[in-house]
């Protein structure tokens, strides 16, 4: 990044509330380092210490995602392992790769992967933008978490502040306090928000809110626009591999079909192949293939393309029947007293599997198990029918902000 714009800029966590240029420097880093951060604060240290030297190689991730092997596997790559208290395994003979950023994927598939940016392929958003003060909720290090991080880098009047993990269930309360004026966030985390803070909620004066990192449902977008009817709500589709692909802004589920297959120079490229989302992008992470086989499976209906969900985990064997967890899924939220809902397969005997679900309900609902069977069943196939229907009484989040089951 030629130019730190956004320098300036506020950031808040719990141990500082500053701007950017007034962050304590991290002494004696590495210049080849994983920083295992305790929380935002050490974050957005290692952060500005990697932005203003340019000749650093760095990986920044929560303390908590990294365990003993794949720390071991950090410095076997030549990167030092630093937390507040301690620098392990730091190698004199590995140059640092100038201005290389390292990330950690989701793992929602198996043990994180890393994969290399650079602050100019991670700064997606420039130019004029009202000024505004972001909440940032997301888990140390993720794309999602980098992107409002880049922003408030490169923009003036891009303020951030910084949620952790133990403060998911009061985060709008904090929000308030600061006045904070955009927010971005999972479905599942807008939807316990509203859910278990809907009041406070409705007080935000928000007039960006941003929804990703999960398949994005009308009907958490119409809740949305009921709280919020003021505000610009955009849904992004991104991934550490992929970076930031797809951004709308219309108030619609999906996007365009029109999008598919269309050449420009300023907007990745979005094709479909066997029901699976193929990208090509600028902003992607070095090393990956011109196309990207993102593992997420759509829909196309009509001039709309839906993120249904993964193609891994989506489909369901009852019985030699393909059953859809994200239609069931959807089903379920089409049901006026379900305010969250997720579906998956499990092991049965002589049909192989069978449709599960678990579904939060709104406060004072009525509906009993067998009518939320019984409404699935009105307009669903036999097979996929969740015979198994658990109601849970909280939504289940991680700190990816995603649902843990």
């Amino acid at each position: 990044m030629s130019a730190l714009a956004g320098a300036g800029n506020r950031i808040v966590t719990t141990g500082y509330d500053g701007t950017w240029a007034d962050l304590p420097a991290w002494p004696e880093l590495p210049r080849a380092s994983a920083v295992l951060a305790a929380d935002n604060t050490a974050a957005v240290r290692a952060v500005w210490q990697h932005a203003t030297d340019g000749d650093r190689e760095t990986l920044i991730t929560s303390e908590r995602r990294v365990d003993p092997t794949q720390a071991a596997q950090f410095r076997a790559g030549g990167l030092a392992t630093v937390t507040e208290d301690r620098t392990s395994g730091a190698d004199p003979d590995h140059d640092a790769a100038v201005g290389r950023l390292w990330l950690l994927t989701s793992g929602s598939t198996g043990r994180p992967k890393q994969v290399v940016h650079t602050l100019d392929s991670l700064t997606t958003v420039g130019g004029d933008q009202p000024r505004r003060t972001w909440l940032c909720p997301y888990a140390t290090g993720a794309y999602a978490w980098w992107q409002i991080v880049s922003l408030s880098l490169a923009v003036p009047g891009q303020d951030v502040v910084f949620v952790e993990p133990d403060q998911i269930d009061s985060w709008p309360q904090l929000a308030l306090e600061h006045g904070v004026t955009a927010a971005s966030g999972t479905p599942t985390f807008w939807r316990q928000a509203i859910w278990r803070s809907g009041d406070t909620v409705a007080r935000l004066p928000l007039e960006q809110v941003t929804l990703g990192g999960e398949p994005v449902d009308q009907g958490i977008l119409d809740r949305l626009r009921e709280v919020f009817p003021d505000a610009r709500i955009s849904w992004i589709y991104a991934s550490s591999e992929a970076g930031a692909a797809i951004a709308v802004h219309d108030g619609l589920a999906g996007f365009p079909s029109a999008w598919l297959d269309r050449e420009t120079s300023d907007r990745p490229w979005l094709s479909v192949e066997n029901d699976e989302l193929v990208i090509a992008s600028s902003h992607a992470a070095r090393g990956m293939p011109a196309a990207i086989h993102t593992g997420d499976r759509v829909e196309v209906t009509g001039d709309r393309v839906a993120i249904v969900g993964r193609i891994a985990s989506d489909e369901i064997n009852v019985g030699g029947s393909k059953a859809s967890s994200s239609s069931v899924r959807r089903r379920l939220l089409d049901h006026p007293e379900v305010v969250w809902a997720a579906v998956r397969g499990r092991k049965a005997p002589l049909v192989g599997q069978m449709v599960v679900a678990d579904v939060v309900l709104s406060d004072g609902a009525r509906a009993s198990t067998g009518d939320l069977t019984a409404w699935c069943a009105q307009q669903l196939p036999d097979y996929s029918v969740p015979r198994r229907l658990r109601v849970l009484p909280e939504i289940p989040i991680k700190e990816s902000l995603k649902s843990d089951v």
